[in-house]
């Protein structure tokens, strides 16, 4: 196990932000969120065509990359950096694994060419500890009606991944009415996804915790790109910005603010590359079982131990960096014109996404058989 970034793995994170920094600058991303398309679908077919994303979970045979989720984890921390309004978590990486897990060839094989994009139907606050809400019934005919509330990625996904029960089923995005409703973060719109009749077909067994901890776990990586930009800007900032003839980044009183959110930052890379790792070192082929998932051993227990770690520090610490971010920016932070403010809101909806910061951490006593209160 190493935290350290390989050489691939640079020029990957090189590949992707060159491309970000030419179509996915501060400017695009307030102007994009301010039109009625908020996904930038251009941007997802050129990382998906030129560099590979959309199939970097998906292995070789299946047409993907074959990459594990390091490799995955260093291009959501450069989309992170960015917010970038692209469907990568919600499409190649939730909805992927979950096809994976149940091995699903043919959708993945269309995933892994970014011409075709899904959506796992749960609410993006959805946590892996707890059941999933049952809003969504099959009938007698194998038909889906229901409704699903909050679902990331759903408005420009193509096919719809419905977990009803312990079944996952597939939904072309047609036959489901997809309404877009107010969010907080602007770069990653949340919809509404009502199924009336709408015909499904069922793919298989769908383990709920083990792709929503696969995923919390990965979330994290992106969270460290949003803080390690709320830094680089802050500081970068605070060394042009003068008061009273000197910068504002010589006052003590903003080293000291500046030195805690470094470590906080710090803390996070360590804790998302371990969870990284873990889960890259415990996942195995889609032709092999999947091991159950809390079990009391192995490679998938001590995977979802570092998933539940990161998420539950990365999320508290990137909302303290961004929160921060803006107070040291002084008056233009609280401008619309900067964006501070896309980072801040992206900061406080991944919080809250694929399980809130405590329910992360009641997992990691849970997992690593802390004794409770006395």
């Amino acid at each position: 196990m190493t935290l350290l970034y390989t050489e691939v793995e640079e020029e990957l994170r090189a590949s992707v932000r060159d491309l970000l920094a030419d179509r996915c600058g501060p400017d695009a991303v307030l102007k994009r969120i301010e039109s009625d398309a908020p996904y930038d679908m251009d941007l997802w077919k050129t990382l998906a065509h030129q560099i590979g994303v959309a199939g970097l979970l998906v292995p070789e045979e299946y047409g993907g990359a074959g990459a594990t989720a390091r490799e995955v984890a260093v291009v959501l921390e450069e989309l992170g950096r960015a917010v970038a309004p692209v469907p990568f978590l919600t499409s190649a990486v939730l909805a992927t694994k979950a096809l994976l897990e149940v091995g699903e060839e043919d959708l993945v094989r269309e995933l892994a060419s970014g011409d075709v994009t899904a959506a796992l139907a749960v609410p993006l606050s959805a946590s892996p500890y707890r059941p999933l809400p049952e809003t969504v019934t099959v009938g007698e005919d194998g038909t889906l009606s229901g409704q699903v509330r909050a679902v990331a990625g759903a408005d420009v996904a193509d096919v719809l991944l419905v977990p009803v029960g312990a079944e996952l089923y597939r939904v072309a995005a047609e036959h489901a009415r997809v309404e877009v409703v107010p969010s907080l973060d602007l770069t990653r719109p949340i919809a509404t996804v009502t199924f009336a009749g709408a015909p499904a077909t069922a793919l298989g067994r769908f383990d709920a915790r083990r792709v929503l901890a696969f995923g919390a776990g990965l979330l994290a990586s992106e969270q460290l790109g949003v803080a390690e930009w709320c830094l680089d800007t802050t500081l970068a900032y605070i060394k042009e910005r003068h008061q009273f003839a000197r910068p504002i980044g010589s006052f003590q009183a903003i080293k000291h603010r500046m030195a805690d959110l470094w470590l906080d930052v710090v803390r996070a890379r360590a804790a998302a590359r371990n969870a990284a790792d873990l889960l890259a070192a415990s996942s195995a082929p889609a032709s092999d079982p999947p091991a159950p998932s809390g079990a009391s051993g192995g490679a998938g227990a001590d995977a979802e131990l570092a998933a539940a770690v990161a998420a539950a520090w990365c999320s508290e610490a990137t909302l303290h960096v961004a929160e921060e971010s803006v107070q040291l920016h002084g008056g233009i932070g609280m401008t619309w014109e900067h964006p501070v403010h896309l980072y801040l809101k992206r900061a406080k909806a991944a919080q809250i996404a694929l399980g809130a910061p405590g329910a992360h951490e009641d997992a990691v006593a849970e997992l690593a058989d802390l004794p409770g209160p006395v």
